[in-house]
């Protein structure tokens, strides 16, 4: 099999790695050429391209291509062209975190050319991109049985996940955001009050205890260990958190659904508060940010 990876940031090339590791041959396309040199640079087994026009013929027919740019303004533009250079019967799948309803209206613009659409939720961070992805899928059902083999390939065992209608994927990794909104915050506050006790806690310590046997113990437990292992107060970065709209998208879905969701809610007005003043709060969801999905944070220095 063969797949166009569009987009080499750090989700991107990562995907595509893993992908070259299965044995899944990979042709991949950035807009920013020095963005493609260092790609070349790590990994020199994947054709790369610079010209979307150059990559797109290069692709064996039907084609398999795999969207991975920033959500909103770059991936309607990215989506837009692909509808002008595809053929029907390729295949458009796209990985980001874009808006479920932007992922419909993209699905019925490629429908109306014969080019069939997935909306591929992608979780577990740049490791798991790179190593073992979690996949929520929606779209045509028989795009996804001809992609399936390359799902299984590039995500942990049971990581892979076909929702059914399209828009149903990115849906799914919305709610998912939105909870890990709330989990990071809770984390974040318990922290907070850790901080500000009579006692002296060693919060390496703390998050490397409560990875073992606790109820809380995860992933974010464990990535909190990791960044209280190289700054065991967080002194070195600032507690300004952003969002990258996924939070905000599910609590207005909550509220057209009439669903109940205040932990979600009160977790993305906490990430609002944090750009306005620094809190330790802040710094712990900002350091779990950096651990698992390289997101940059701001040094308390700045």
């Amino acid at each position: 099999m063969e797949i166009g990876m569009i987009g080499l940031g750090k989700m991107g090339l990562n995907l595509a790695r893993n992908m070259l590791d299965h044995q899944i041959n990979v042709k991949a396309y950035d807009i920013s050429e020095e963005t493609v040199r260092r790609a070349a640079s790590l990994d020199s087994r994947a054709n790369y391209y610079t010209s979307l026009e150059k990559f797109i013929r290069g692709l064996e027919t039907p084609r398999k291509v795999w969207v991975m740019v920033p959500s909103g303004k770059p991936t309607e533009e990215t989506i837009h062209r692909l509808s002008k250079l595809l053929s029907p019967g390729d295949i458009v799948m796209d990985g980001g975190n874009t808006r479920y309803t932007d992922s419909l209206r993209h699905y019925e613009m490629l429908r109306e050319k014969g080019i069939a659409f997935l909306d591929v939720g992608t979780s577990g961070g740049m490791d798991g991109a790179r190593n073992g992805a979690c996949l929520m899928i929606g779209g045509d059902k028989s795009a996804y049985d001809v992609m399936e083999p390359l799902f299984k390939k590039i995500t942990v065992k049971d990581g892979c996940l076909y929702t059914g209608k399209p828009g149903s994927g990115h849906f799914l990794k919305m709610v998912h955001n939105g909870i890990e909104y709330g989990m990071m915050e809770a984390l974040a506050e318990g922290y907070e009050i850790l901080e500000k006790s009579p006692f002296e806690y060693d919060n390496h310590a703390v998050a490397k205890v409560w990875s073992h046997g606790s109820v809380i113990r995860s992933w974010l437990v464990e990535l909190l260990e990791n960044a209280f292992a190289k700054d065991a107060h967080l002194n070195e970065i600032s507690g300004i958190v952003e969002s990258s709209g996924e939070g905000k998208w599910t609590v207005e879905s909550a509220l057209d659904l009439k669903a109940s969701a205040p932990v979600i809610t009160l977790a993305l007005m906490m990430r609002y508060r944090s750009l306005e003043k620094d809190t330790f709060t802040g710094k712990v969801v900002a350091a779990l940010r950096n651990e698992f999905g390289g997101h940059a944070v701001t040094r308390s220095d700045q």
